[in-house]
């Protein structure tokens, strides 16, 4: 069963997380928004593109941390390597991509918004932030310099090492979305028509101002990507590390 779908409307293509349980992101997710990104890519009928959920109440909560302390040490370097493949082509997309963030959005799944050019909450809606730390991992590089890129300095350190989520009003204020929609109704009119005023400006035009625009995301990586890379490979990979995120999932669950 397909954890994603792929919806036309116009000149834009909704790519909506539906993955079944809710929307963790494990190495089939991966793979399915890897390939749909592509293809979103190459098709030039597709203008734009808004990323959004098929849940209700949540967007995406991050990876699938349960899965993930199945894995031994080669497995986790796979996902880990396309993880970061996936995230680089969502980010790196040359066309407009708009995100409708209709409930929670943790660790992976914020980063997955902050990877689009227009990011829209429900007031109202779930949680948002990045609990990398709490949860005992170090983020990978690209994950970090697309965190650096979304959020202003001020805020920047604090949202990293505490490990907070915030409700959708105190992510505006910190840079985390650009707007608020006035609850889960109306959040998905408002996105397409974000949507639809982006896909309206010059393919080529917008292409190249968005390269510029993040062009400091590429520097950084092709500076020191690979060696930060294979810092946090090591941690995420090390067997204390699955010890601390065995006894995050088991207080958190405990919690829920």
């Amino acid at each position: 069963m397909s954890s994603i779908r792929v919806e036309k409307k116009g000149p834009l293509a909704i790519l909506r997380l539906d993955k079944p349980r809710g929307n963790a992101i494990d190495e089939a997710l991966v793979d399915e928004i890897t390939a749909a990104c592509v293809a979103l890519e190459a098709d030039p009928a597709d203008r734009g593109i808004l990323l959004a959920s098929a849940h209700p109440k949540l967007f995406c909560p991050g990876l699938d941390l349960v899965g993930l302390l199945e894995y031994d040490r080669p497995s986790m370097q796979r996902f880990m390597g396309k993880f970061a493949a996936m995230v680089w082509q969502l980010y790196g997309l040359r066309k407009p991509v708009v995100a409708a963030i209709n409930g929670h959005a943790i660790a992976g799944g914020c980063v997955l918004e902050c990877c689009a050019d227009r990011r829209i909450a429900a007031a109202g809606g779930g949680r948002i932030g990045v609990t990398e730390l709490l949860v005992g991992v170090p983020f990978p590089p690209l994950a970090f310099e697309i965190m650096r890129f979304a959020s202003p300095p001020r805020y920047l350190a604090d949202g990293m090492f505490s490990g907070a989520t915030f409700t959708p009003d105190v992510a505006l204020t910190r840079g985390l979305v650009d707007e608020l929609a006035e609850g889960a109704a109306a959040l998905l009119d408002r996105a397409i028509a974000a949507a639809e005023t982006l896909a309206a400006l010059s393919p080529a035009a917008f292409a190249q101002t968005k390269q510029q625009m993040r062009q400091p995301v590429t520097d950084a990586m092709a500076r020191h990507g690979r060696q930060v890379a294979a810092a946090a490979e090591e941690i995420w990979t090390a067997p204390e590390t699955l010890d601390y995120i065995r006894g995050y999932v088991a207080r958190t669950f405990k919690k829920t």
